[in-house]
């Protein structure tokens, strides 16, 4: 499924950005955001997003996650994700959007199309 047509424009996430630099500065909270705070926090919400599709079969995930309520979970998951991830890149002053489409541009040349085409990469 193809989302192109559903991307948000980029000053959504600077906007994000901003409320959560708010809303940090606001409790003053950026004594306790340095980077490796922020990343462990990161990290923990990954822990609880993996913890819901924990048991889930991957053939059965997303049909799984069609119900409302565990929607709405992995929805309050993948938000505290992104809002901590942001956060962090703030607190480091990265410009996430240019981060992606700079390792998006690299993927492409890394895994050319006619190499990869249903065909997973792995390491060795």
């Amino acid at each position: 499924m193809d989302h192109a047509d559903d991307a948000q424009p980029e000053p959504q996430l600077d906007e994000l950005t901003r409320l959560m630099r708010e809303f940090s500065d606001e409790r003053d909270w950026g004594q306790f955001q340095d980077p490796k705070s922020l990343i462990l926090a990161l990290v923990g919400e990954v822990g609880e997003l993996a913890e819901l599709f924990q048991w889930v079969p991957a053939d059965r995930a997303v049909d799984q996650f069609a119900e409302p309520g565990r929607h709405a979970r992995a929805g309050e998951e993948i938000a505290d994700v992104l809002l901590y991830l942001l956060r962090l890149a703030d607190v480091l002053g990265v410009d996430v959007m240019e981060a992606a489409r700079s390792k998006q541009a690299a993927a492409r040349v890394r895994f050319p199309t006619e190499q990869y085409r249903a065909s997973a990469p792995f390491k060795e």
